[in-house]
């Protein structure tokens, strides 16, 4: 019996792990649960799943389902808050598997922790490799932890490289949909809406990273995990995109074989997946071999899509300019989501912030938020000054 963490467990991750779990009873159950700020969602799994912890984003929250449970006459769930109380969730004694699946950066220092505890660690949250990547996985190294995939691309080429070692691998192709706009003529860009954006064509998502898969920043951070989790260059990491998102990546080896993984388009699998591993236990998520009669690969148009070239720049640079690709990222599609800049503004504010970041390398998590928050500022201020220079 695996007993599991889960860092985000009213987000979409969270709630495909807990219907995993509750259809293997047998093999894994609930120990504790950082729930962030969805205090309904987060009282109701506590009564499903009854964890020993339960986190909340702020202290008035955590105080709200602390009430709430003593009314229904639950005990014996300890509520805590904040980032200690994430950290809590994550290290817990009888933990043995974590799910990170908190969004952004806020669930590194709960992820971090884990890996220190001894954790396993389930990583859905690709914000978290980008940003501190490089020191968390020299932590798992000297923990002996294991750093598992969940990220659909990423569980791909974990699967494709159990067939050979590290050293035989010539190169990974990571597989991109191409997003809502992988035809659209680019003089057409600065007039796409917030509604075309978030239309993706084949996956259901949250809206940053519906929006970052429309311009591809969402692969770009993907090259920049896959650096780190599978210890390769930027430049052994391929994108191609393959508009039926059928074969979720591949792994070329140095023989030349070529393997693909494919699967359903359910995020259950790559969960199940990291779950059990090194074991696969039968599911009933089936694939419908009909699907395979017309497959397209085609290579990614960089004047349509500078995210990826700005993502490459930043996976060889490292340190803080892949900390500022994502932080520049974030504050920039937030900014074209409330209609204030164009989506050509997005790429246009990363690459202001990239032009200005120093060529340094964090070596802890305090100063990986350091240069988290920097970046965010300059994006704002970037976003400020083009603001400015409209009204003249």
């Amino acid at each position: 019996m695996k007993r599991i963490a889960i860092l985000g467990s009213t987000g979409s991750i969270g709630k495909s792990t807990l219907s995993i779990l509750a259809t293997y009873p047998e093999r894994f159950a609930v120990a504790s649960l950082a729930a962030g700020r969805n205090i309904d969602t987060a009282y109701e799994q506590c009564l499903r799943w009854r964890p020993r912890v339960v986190s909340l984003a702020t202290e008035e929250l955590a105080a709200d389902l602390a009430r709430r449970l003593r009314k229904e006459g639950v005990t014996g769930i300890e509520v805590v808050w904040g980032d200690e109380g994430a950290v809590r969730v994550a290290t817990l004694p009888e933990v043995d598997f974590v799910v990170s699946a908190i969004v952004g950066v806020a669930g590194l220092e709960a992820t971090y922790a884990a890996v220190q505890a001894g954790k396993t660690i389930g990583l859905a949250n690709k914000e978290a490799m980008v940003a501190a990547g490089e020191i968390l996985t020299a932590a798992a190294r000297e923990k002996n932890v294991a750093l598992l995939p969940i990220d659909s691309e990423h569980n791909a080429i974990h699967q494709c490289m159990r067939a050979g070692t590290r050293s035989e691998v010539r190169q990974i192709w990571l597989t991109a949909s191409g997003g809502p706009f992988r035809t659209l003529p680019i003089e057409k860009f600065d007039k796409i809406t917030v509604e075309e954006a978030l239309h993706h064509p084949t996956w259901v998502m949250g809206r940053r990273i519906t929006i970052d898969s429309a311009t591809l920043l969402n692969k770009g951070l993907e090259i920049i995990e896959a650096c780190r989790l599978f210890d390769l260059p930027p430049s052994a990491i391929k994108v191609t995109v393959h508009p039926q998102s059928t074969v979720h990546s591949l792994v070329e080896y140095v023989d030349g074989s070529l393997l693909a993984q494919i699967s359903v388009t359910d995020m259950r699998l790559p969960i199940l997946y990291a779950l059990s591993y090194p074991e696969r236990v039968p599911s009933d998520l089936r694939f419908d071999m009909a699907s395979l009669a017309d497959l397209h690969f085609e290579p990614p148009d960089l004047r349509r899509f500078p995210c990826l070239r700005l993502a490459y720049e930043a996976a060889e640079k490292g340190g803080a300019h892949a900390i500022a690709l994502n932080a520049a990222d974030e504050i920039a599609v937030q900014a074209f989501l409330e209609r204030v800049i164009p989506f050509t503004g997005i790429p246009a504010t990363i690459e202001q912030v990239l032009e200005t970041t120093p060529e340094t390398h964090p070596a802890t998590i305090k100063e990986v938020l350091a240069l988290d928050s920097q970046a965010r500022e300059m994006a704002r201020e970037a976003l400020a000054g083009r603001e400015a220079s409209h009204r003249r």
